[in-house]
């Protein structure tokens, strides 16, 4: 049994709005992973240059700072803010993760 005798909605030509909110969708998720591999890049001199100073690899208080920030410009945005806080946490701690291993090296 084929795709469409399966699902008859496939056997419909494509359509245009769809297509054109996913290309959209499609190219903000690049930018996305491109500013986050840039976010890293810089990120990962930051651990380096936190290792060879012997400063923490963590700073609570510059990650509240940055949460307050974040949440104050998603509500601007109109995003919801425990989303953007959540997004930002999961980027901090792995910031984090990584600052560590910097300083195992």
């Amino acid at each position: 049994m084929s795709v469409s005798e399966r699902n008859p909605c496939c056997e419909t030509a494509p359509d245009p709005v769809l297509a054109s909110f996913r290309k959209s969708i499609d190219n903000i998720d690049a930018a996305l992973i491109h500013m986050l591999a840039e976010r890293f890049r810089i990120t990962q001199a930051v651990g380096e240059y936190k290792a060879r100073t012997a400063l923490p690899p963590a700073d609570p208080a510059r990650e509240q700072q940055q949460i307050a920030r974040l949440r104050q410009l998603a509500e601007e945005a109109d995003l919801d803010p425990e989303f953007s806080e959540k997004f930002l946490r999961f980027v901090i701690d792995e910031v984090i993760r990584h600052h560590e291993r910097a300083r195992e090296r």
